[in-house]
């Protein structure tokens, strides 16, 4: 029988046999370096399902892994103890105040100044389970351990291995390694503005990689969408991070570069994500853009706009129907997810110059009506004769629609109950508008009345 296959009484015998076998080695070296990493493997497999894995789910067997994962004589064994641990933190999370309680998170953090990848990953994954609702002093390390400094020597260090013409040559591994690094970075990041800045150094680093890095399937699920995050967390003063300057966002060599590859990603996440894996996900994404858009200089300020607000062909149907990426992001609006929703309409306003008036030109009066509520905002009113304020006439303001696209009625004509109700209604939604401050016009209806315009319908369906 394979020891992978062990359950119950016999596995928990195996687990303690092994644990302990190690523990005698560290006192009185019994083992070879061979035999060592073979009873670390040994332990790994067992520890894949914690059931009957007691020894190595507890913290004197995570002090004896941990031993072994700092100070073995050779890298196999370093990594093969760690791979353990590691596996332990992610099947237990109750494990990881047990991890920090052990005391080795310093001896991790100087650890992470390697130039191995599979010494990388596992460095950084355990410090991310770690750090995460425990008591771990996250700024301790940072402070007195390098932890920040080796992230960053990290992120820099992989740098390298996307060229800036070529297709990026790292590996697997080299791909987990740097996930799990910009993972941590985001989480220590977002704690404060001071950790935040700690991460400086990494910006232009970062925005290197997302500029030559492939956009993957999942497109924010993986290296690219980690950056994105990173990115957001560093940016704690509303795009003043010293760092973050205009040369490293818009490169002379091609000022639109960053612009175009983070709406290219948001293009390809509002096609592949659902509403509810949006609302985590894209709102990062979302909040990198409308900072970039506050802070972008005339050309791919306008750039931007081009991409992202309704075009033209979008006002052949009312606006959000279409299969453009604008229309995408408001059909969004309608979904139960607020921050997400919120998020898209700032990003709209913010390209509408943070004008109420362009918005509801942009968008229309359906949707901007809600937000510049929410805003404390006066919704603009739509002209009356003689003013066009500033909406463009040939658009239905409230659809956003061109009124020479709307259907025609090819119906059989109205009954005169049907044309009697139409009429009442038409009357009471002016009268509503008027009264909320949209409409500055008379209501037809009521006009009509008063210059004696208004003819009873006649008993006859026929006329």
């Amino acid at each position: 029988m394979q020891f992978g296959m062990l359950q119950g009484a016999a596995k928990l015998q195996k687990v303690t046999q092994l644990l302990a076998s190690l523990e005698k080695d560290l006192k009185e070296s019994t083992l070879t370096t061979q035999r060592r990493v073979q009873t670390l493997l040994e332990l790994r497999q067992h520890g894949t399902n914690p059931k009957d894995a007691d020894p190595i789910y507890s913290k004197d067997g995570l002090g004896v892994l941990m031993k072994y994962g700092v100070d073995g004589e050779t890298a196999d064994v370093r990594r093969s103890a760690l791979r353990c641990v590691a596996n332990a933190l992610l099947l237990n999370p109750n494990m990881r105040q047990v991890f920090v309680d052990t005391g080795y998170a310093s001896r991790l953090s100087e650890g992470l100044k390697c130039d191995v990848s599979d010494d990388e990953m596992m460095a950084s994954r355990i410090l991310f389970f770690s750090s995460d609702r425990t008591t771990m002093d996250v700024e301790k390390l940072v402070d007195g351990h390098a932890l920040g400094i080796n992230l960053n020597y990290q992120i820099s260090r992989h740098t390298a291995q996307f060229p800036e013409s070529g297709k990026a040559v790292l590996s697997q591994m080299d791909e987990l390694a740097l996930t799990d690094t910009l993972k941590l970075t985001y989480l220590i990041a977002s704690r404060s503005a001071e950790m935040a800045e700690t991460f400086s150094p990494s910006l232009p680093h970062m925005f290197t990689i997302l500029s030559r890095a492939d956009i993957p399937a999942k497109p924010l699920d993986e290296v690219v969408g980690q950056l994105i995050n990173c990115i957001s967390a560093l940016d704690h003063e509303g795009g003043k991070v010293k760092q973050l300057e205009d040369s490293i966002l818009f490169p002379t060599t091609n000022e639109n570069g960053i612009v175009d590859k983070l709406i290219k990603v948001l293009d390809k996440t509002m096609s592949v994500y659902g509403p509810a894996e949006l609302e985590p996900r894209a709102i990062p994404l979302l909040y990198t853009l409308t900072v970039i858009c506050e802070r972008a200089p005339d050309g791919p300020r306008e750039h931007m706009k081009q991409l992202l607000l309704p075009e033209n062909e979008d006002r052949s149907q009312p606006i959000g129907q279409s299969d453009t990426l604008s229309s995408k992001l408001l059909k969004t609006t309608n979904s139960p997810y607020s921050q997400l929703r919120i998020l898209i309409f700032e990003l709209m306003f913010v390209l509408s110059d943070r004008d109420a008036e362009t918005l509801t030109k942009n968008i229309g009066y359906g949707y901007a009506s809600g937000f510049l509520a929410t805003r404390g905002m006066e919704v603009p009113k739509m002209g009356g004769e003689g003013e066009s304020g500033g909406l463009n006439p040939e658009i239905n303001p409230i659809t956003g629609q061109k009124w020479s696209a709307e259907p025609q009625d090819t119906g059989p004509p109205m009954t005169r109950e049907e044309k009697e109700r139409e009429a009442e209604r038409l009357f009471v939604l002016f009268e509503r508008a008027r009264a909320n401050g949209i409409l500055n016009v008379e209501n037809p209806v009521r006009v009509a009345q008063q210059e004696g315009r208004f003819e009873e319908l006649s008993d006859s369906d026929d006329e």
